[in-house]
């Protein structure tokens, strides 16, 4: 068993409306605002303190998260962006949440179980509840990286949610700059069940479907990692050859040999390239 697909990744800001403004400015449909549920110690599920907005792509998405509720649990997120604003969350796609646990077991990685999480999506004028099996890397230094199975997939790539007037269409790949590539990756490799190869700048992990760059030097021209361990941004892949997002985006993007990137400072803290 192993991880089939980058799945999403979760880009954190201190405000859930500056986010959302920031992406819909940027192209992107959005899913209405929802507040996340998990299970407390007695294994009754709950809101918790933080709430979303999603970019659902044809393949992948994209998760705007916040703080929502102060009173209430921030599920490590003020931890987080404490450090800086902008990506923290890297999840993985698989298909047998106890099957990946066993071989986690095996590989020596200490997860207690499956984690069942929820929130509640509008779907067909109501609202309906999504669910998720999710297994976290436990304290990894680079964020909340985990597996995930989505047992509602159909309330979350609603048709209407997967036209983005940037014409993205899937989540590429996730860049992250680190001290150490061989160690970074090493320990993705044992959650994820497939081995990192060299490339020119460090060491990438390539999926069915996406992959996860390593490395310890400048992942986009002129984005300077704040702290390290640093999620710095992401590769969307557009259907148009990026001739939309280069239009809403304007001045406020610029030419790279990948693609047109938005910079960090555009898109809540994330370098956006899309090709």
């Amino acid at each position: 068993m192993s991880a089939s697909a980058l799945d999403h990744v979760g880009i954190a800001g201190p405000d859930l409306d500056a986010l959302r403004i920031a992406y819909e400015r940027l192209g992107f449909r959005l899913t209405p605002r929802a507040q996340h549920h998990a299970p407390g110690s007695d294994l009754v599920v709950r809101p918790i303190g933080t709430g979303n907005h999603c970019a659902m792509l044809r393949e992948g998405y994209l998760e705007l998260i916040a703080l929502i509720d102060p009173a209430l649990p921030s599920n490590t997120l003020d931890r987080f962006l404490a450090r800086y604003h902008g990506l923290h969350i890297i999840a993985f796609e698989i298909e047998d949440p106890e099957a990946e646990l066993a071989r986690l077991r095996e590989a020596g990685i200490a997860i207690p179980g499956v984690a069942w999480l929820e929130r509640p999506i509008e779907a067909q004028g109501g609202t309906a509840t999504a669910r998720f099996a999710r297994l976290p890397m436990p304290e990894a230094p680079e964020g909340r990286i985990q597996l995930i199975r989505h047992l509602t997939p159909e309330l979350l790539w609603q048709p209407h949610l997967l036209d983005h007037p940037n014409h993205a269409v899937a989540l590429e790949e996730v860049a992250l700059v680190v001290a150490d590539p061989a160690a970074s990756a090493d320990r993705f490799a044992r959650l994820v069940g497939v081995a990192a190869t060299p490339v020119a700048d460090g060491l990438v992990i390539s999926l069915p479907r996406g992959r996860v760059r390593f490395t310890s030097g400048e992942p986009y021209p002129g984005v300077v990692a704040p702290s390290l361990p640093f999620i710095a941004g992401v590769t969307i892949r557009t259907d148009d050859g990026g001739a939309a997002i280069r239009r809403i985006a304007g001045a406020a993007g610029r030419e790279t040999a990948d693609g047109f990137l938005v910079p960090p400072a555009e898109a809540g803290g994330a370098a956006l390239t899309f090709r």
